[in-house]
């Protein structure tokens, strides 16, 4: 599953160059950060909405929306599907509690 990530974080650096008039991708890039988490925000309620509705194809599908868009939002930031991989690595069998105990303010 993660060679999906990969092969569109892949894609998504290469769309960075692109025309923003021939790519979704380079249009959501040349709106900036604040474009992009505008776009991010949009998706995350929709994806509230199909959970609450309660219609599995649309969670899948509202989901993947949710994601690609985060995804954007990452490689805007320079960031990675990876870096968030080795995030949730370093949570995993850590309390959920005592884990947000440990954060800093």
């Amino acid at each position: 599953m993660n060679d999906v990530l990969t092969r569109l974080a892949e894609l998504l650096e290469q769309r960075k160059g692109a025309d923003p008039q021939s790519s979704y991708v380079a249009k959501l890039y040349a709106k900036g950060m604040d474009g992009i988490l505008k776009k991010v925000g949009e998706e995350a309620a929709e994806t509230i909405i199909a959970a609450k509705d309660g219609d599995p194809q649309k969670i899948v599908y509202e989901t993947a929306d949710l994601w690609f868009h985060t995804l954007v939002m990452l490689a805007q930031a320079g960031l990675s599907p990876d870096d968030v991989l080795k995030e949730l690595a370093r949570r995993e069998g850590l309390s959920g509690l005592d884990e947000k105990a440990s954060r800093k303010e």
